[in-house]
């Protein structure tokens, strides 16, 4: 993890810090706090391979063609409770990942040696950088940290990340949506299933080939493959009854 890549909080209203420092970091948080489209487009696969598995997992227990509105409250329930989870752990883990940078950056800015302070940037720079940096490039990236306003932990989480959380909660929620709509309108159980895996299969090839693209990967072969682990997961379905 790169320090200068991961932030702390802060609240006006309880930190006691200079104007310099609330507008170093506000800035720092504005630039960070946003999805990545890669982070967007895998949030949208992950919720529907879950929404596909669950959807597939109730209908093979269902023998009713009546239960089709059970799929339709299953599949809506299992997007809103995917969504939260999703979004709930992404608040932790960068609580977890700025209450490490807190800790680090104290660690160079009360370091007076040079080999222990680029020992400590070198551990947590990625190895493909690490390995091509100097001694002396390491002792003048922590001397950088030094000059800058140090960051208050007392607050892990804002008003930014909240917004993102919620991004990402309407993000999985609406675009598996779609997957439940064929349970609204299509009385026919296994019909309206059918329908549903094909919305499925489709959005994960979409969604492969927009990844592909973002990695320069073969985009066809990548969507291909996503799909496929969807038909694999409606074959399991049907096997198992569904």
């Amino acid at each position: 993890m790169i320090l200068v890549y991961v932030i702390i909080c802060y609240d006006d209203l309880f930190c006691a810090i200079t104007m310099k420092n609330n507008e170093y970091w506000k800035q720092v948080i504005k630039q960070t706090a946003v999805l990545s489209p890669v982070d967007r487009v895998a949030e949208v696969l992950f919720g529907l391979i879950m929404v596909l598995t669950f959807t597939g997992a109730i209908s093979a227990s269902t023998d009713s063609e009546e239960d089709v509105r059970q799929l339709l409250w299953a599949a809506l329930g299992c997007n809103v409770a995917w969504g939260l989870v999703d979004a709930i752990m992404y608040l932790m883990n960068l609580a977890v990942e700025r209450g490490h940078a807190i800790s680090v950056i104290r660690k160079i800015s009360k370091s007076e040696n040079q080999k222990v302070m680029g020992d400590i940037l070198r551990a947590e720079l990625p190895p493909g950088i690490a390995g091509l940096m100097k001694p002396e490039e390491l002792s003048k990236l922590g001397e950088r940290f030094k000059e800058i306003p140090e960051p208050n932990g007392r607050n892990l989480i804002t008003k930014y990340d909240l917004f993102v959380g919620l991004q990402i909660f309407l993000l999985v929620f609406l675009c598996t949506f779609p997957v439940a709509l064929p349970f609204a309108w299509i009385d026919e159980l296994k019909l309206a299933m059918r329908i549903s895996n094909g919305i499925a299969l489709i959005m994960l090839g979409v969604g492969g080939y927009l990844l592909a693209k973002y990695a320069n990967f073969r985009p066809w072969l990548t969507a291909l493959i996503y799909s496929l682990i969807g038909v694999l997961l409606v074959a399991l379905t049907m096997a198992l009854g569904g």
